[in-house]
This record gives C-alpha cells, structure tokens and sequence, in this order.
C-alpha cells in the first residue's frame, strides 16, 4: 500500500486536475490563508486489514485538497466521522488534520478520483485513469467485503469499475440502504453523502447514517 500511496501522490496525468488543484492551492480561502496546502493527489486512509471500504467521490477543494488526507477539514467530513464515531468504526468523532491521532477500526476510506475536479464533475477520461489506482487499492485490501459509496457519483463509479473490470451485467440503481452483489463476495452499499446540502435538507440525518452503519458493521 505505501508502494501504491507514492505512485498515487506523484500522479501527473490529468492535465486538467493537475492545473486545478494548483489553483486552488494559490487561491486559498480566507480562513485558510496561512496554511500551506497539500496541493497533491489524495491516497486512502485507515486499516489496510479492514473489511469496509469507504469511498467518496474526490478530494474536497479546502478538505482533502488542503490537509493531504480523504475526508479531513470540511463539513461533510464533520457529519460523517461524527457518525463514524458513535457505531465505534473511529476513535474520533472528528477528521481535523494529518496530526490528529484519527484511527479507523475494521475500515479504510479513500476516493474513486485523487484529485479535486473543477465543478465536482470529473470527465470519463480521469475517472478511467484513477481506476487503475482504485483497482489496486482494492486489490491491497486483502479482507475487502463491503464497499459503502457515499453518494450517487461514487456509487456510479463502482459500479463503472466493477462492469469494466469483472464483467458486470447486473442493473444496479442507487439509493440510500440499497444493498448489492458484486464479485468477489464483495458487497456495495449506497449511501448519500455526508454533505451539507443534504444534512441541511434533511434528506440524511444522524439517525439515517449511523442505523445504516450499524448495519453494515452486521454485513461483514
């Protein structure tokens, strides 16, 4: 994993990528102004050994872009180790910083694209080439048997790479508690985003996301 985790962060080939998370680095927010951002792609975190897997989209533009670790220092990852926290799969129920002493137990959790996309819209092309690391990544997680993809564009993406890669024929839609069969004994779990958006429109609660954690503590 730590092979991977350098090839990761050394990765160049979106140009487009490359160029935005550049610009957001130099064009930091007000709050942020005196920190020196990461700038670079984002690896996965957490128990390499671990039978949950995690996946968001991408990096967030002042979250992951700027702490160098998936899911540390916005919002969303506020709500989301806040619930994290009361099922037992973290020791903190906040993601500040690299610093912060934040473990996860039985789960590892990572994006299906590295780098921030402008708009949060990645193009098919950069999708298909961080599948490569997606798939290693994978591969690593030796005791994988539940992937969770926190929202529909991550859940679309796995379900992109499982067609592409093991020849999936099921139709598989998304929806929040939507269980499914991959190969591999693998399951994949949909469930919406720990976003502000949603959290403020009620669409996900605390209540939602730990029951639908808790259950899939149950699964593996």
């Amino acid at each position: 994993m730590e092979k991977l985790n350098r090839s990761i962060i050394k990765c160049q080939k979106c140009s487009r990528l490359v160029k935005f998370r550049k610009k957001i680095s130099q064009n930091k927010r007000k709050q942020f102004i005196n920190e020196k951002y990461w700038g670079k792609p984002i690896t996965g975190f957490g128990d390499a050994k671990g039978k949950i897997l995690f996946v968001g989209l991408a990096p967030a533009a002042h979250g992951g872009t700027r702490t160098g670790r998936v899911f540390t220092g916005d919002r969303s990852s506020d709500f989301l180790y806040k619930c994290l926290y009361k099922v037992k799969i973290s020791n903190k129920p906040t993601s500040n910083n690299i610093n912060d002493g934040l473990k996860l137990n039985n789960a590892f959790i990572t994006t299906a694209l590295k780098c921030v996309p402008p708009g949060d819209k990645p193009l098919l092309s950069e999708l298909n080439n961080c599948s490569l690391f997606f798939n290693k990544e994978i591969n690593n997680l030796k005791n994988l048997s539940v992937i969770v993809a926190l929202g529909k564009i991550a859940f679309d993406t796995c379900v992109y790479f499982y067609k592409k890669n093991y020849n999936l024929n099921e139709k598989i839609n998304f929806g929040h508690g939507q269980i499914y069969s991959l190969p591999n004994n693998i399951k994949l779990v949909g469930c919406y985003h720990p976003s502000p958006r949603n959290v403020n429109t009620g669409r996900i609660n605390e209540r939602m996301m730990t029951n639908l954690f808790k259950k899939i503590k149950k699964l593996n």
